[in-house]
C-alpha cells in the first residue's frame, strides 16, 4: 500500500506524523511511504533521513496525496488539502470535529474520504492512545508555562513555582485527572509546587494519588472549583470529554474572583475550553489578559515541542497504519473497534452517529 506524510500546514507547527524510523517500519512490512519534502524539518527529521529509511520524497503535497491511499497528518486538514484529495482517501488526522469548521466536514463527504480521527481512536477499556501520546507531553509542557507566565515580567505574581527557604511555593489547581492532569500534577509537584487536582471521577483521583502521593485531591463541584480557583497561583484545564464539546466547568465569575497576576492554562481548547473566559490563541501570540488573570490558550500545544511529539506521535500511530497497510480500510474497520469508534466519515457519509445530523444543517 502507498502510505504518505505531508508537512503540517498550521503557523509555527513543527510536527510530522511519521518519522524515519516508523517510515522503516512500514517499508520493511511491505508498503511504499512517500514523504513530502521538507515535511519533518521542524522536527529536525530531514529528507536524507527519509531516504535512507526507504522512504520516497515528494516535491509537493499535492504528489503525495495523488500517489497514497492513506495518509498521515497531525492538525486538521484544511479546505485547500482537502481539495487536492483524491476520492477514496483514507486520512487519518486530529479533527476535533465537535469544533471544527462545518466545510471540512462536507469536503470530507464531498469527496467520499474516510477520515479517521485520531483523538477518538478509543479502546474496549475506554483509553485513547493516540491522543495518550500527545497529552502525556501537553501535562509536562504546563509547567514550565506556568512558571512563565507566573514572572513578574510577564504581568504574574512574581511567585516562584516551587518557593525556596521560608518562601512558600505557588499554587496550582487543576481541573481533571486524566492524562494531562496527572503528567501536569507529577511535573509540577516535581518542581515543588503545592498541587491540588479536582476531578469527578474518584478512580481517577485514586489512581494519581497512588503514583504521585503529594497531590491534595477533591471531588469537583461548582463550590470546590470556585473555591480553588479563587485560591490559585495558577489554574491548569484538562478536561476531556471525548468526542465532544469541552463544558466550561470554570465561571466567568470564577475567573474574575482569582487573584490579580493569576494564570490559566486552558489544555481543553482544543475541544472549546473549560473556562468561560478563554479563547483562541496561537504560539505566536499566546496569552491575553482578562481582569488581571493570563490565560494561556494554544490548541495544538505540543507543536511548539516538534520532536518529542513527533516521535510519539508516529509510534502512537503505526501499529493503526500496518493494519490498515495489511488488510485495507475496508476490512481494517471491520475487524478493529478503535477505528471503528474513529472513523467520523466514510464512503461519501457520515460514519459517526453523532455526526449524522451535520449532513443535514
Amino acid at each position: 500500500m502507498d502510505i504518505g506524510v505531508i508537512r503540517e500546514s498550521g503557523p509555527s507547527d513543527r510536527r510530522v506524523a511519521l518519522t524515519p524510523p516508523v517510515a522503516r517500519r512500514l517499508v520493511e512490512a511491505g508498503h511504499r511511504v512517500w514523504v513530502e519534502s521538507g515535511a519533518g524539518n521542524g522536527a529536525m527529521f530531514h529528507d536524507p533521513e527519509y531516504l535512507r529509511a526507504g522512504a520516497q520524497v515528494a516535491y509537493s503535497a499535492a504528489e503525495v496525496l495523488r500517489r497514497s491511499q492513506v495518509v498521515a497528518k497531525i492538525s486538521v486538514p484544511t479546505p485547500a488539502e482537502l481539495d487536492l484529495c483524491p476520492p477514496g482517501l483514507t486520512l487519518l488526522a486530529f479533527y476535533h470535529m465537535a469544533v471544527a469548521d462545518r466545510a471540512v466536514y462536507q469536503r470530507l463527504i464531498e469527496r467520499s474520504i474516510t477520515a479517521v480521527g485520531c483523538e477518538i481512536i478509543q479502546t474496549d477499556d475506554g483509553r485513547l492512545p493516540v491522543l495518550a501520546a500527545f497529552s502525556e507531553i501537553a501535562g509536562q509542557m504546563t509547567v514550565p508555562i506556568a512558571a512563565h507566565l507566573l514572572r513578574s515580567s510577564c504581568g504574574g505574581r512574581g511567585i516562584l513555582l516551587g518557593g525556596s527557604p521560608g518562601v512558600p511555593p505557588a499554587r496550582v489547581v487543576i481541573l481533571g485527572a486524566g492524562v494531562v492532569g496527572t503528567w501536569a500534577a507529577r511535573t509540577a509537584v516535581a518542581a515543588g509546587a503545592q498541587v491540588t487536582v479536582l476531578d469527578v471521577d474518584p478512580n481517577k483521583l485514586r489512581r494519581l494519588m497512588e503514583h504521585t502521593p503529594n497531590v491534595a485531591t477533591g471531588l469537583a463541584d461548582p463550590d470546590l472549583i470556585a473555591a480553588e480557583a479563587a485560591a490559585a497561583d495558577v489554574l491548569i484545564g484538562a478536561v476531556l470529554v471525548a468526542g465532544a464539546k469541552t463544558p466550561h466547568v470554570v465561571t466567568r465569575r470564577m475567573v474574575e474572583s482569582m487573584k490579580a497576576g493569576a494564570a490559566i492554562i486552558d489544555v481543553s481548547i482544543d475541544q472549546g475550553g473549560c473556562v468561560e473566559t478563554s479563547r483562541l490563541t496561537t504560539l505566536a501570540d499566546p496569552a491575553f489578559v482578562y481582569h488581571g488573570v493570563t490565560h494561556y490558550c494554544v490548541p495544538n500545544l505540543t507543536a511548539d515541542m516538534g520532536r518529542s511529539t513527533s516521535v510519539a506521535a508516529a509510534q502512537a500511530l503505526l501499529p493503526y497504519l500496518l493494519l490498515i497497510g495489511q488488510q485495507g480500510i475496508e476490512k481494517a474497520l471491520e475487524a478493529c473497534a478503535e477505528l471503528r469508534r474513529a472513523a467520523h466519515t466514510h464512503r461519501g457519509k457520515a460514519a459517526a452517529a453523532g455526526l449524522a445530523g451535520m449532513e443535514k444543517t
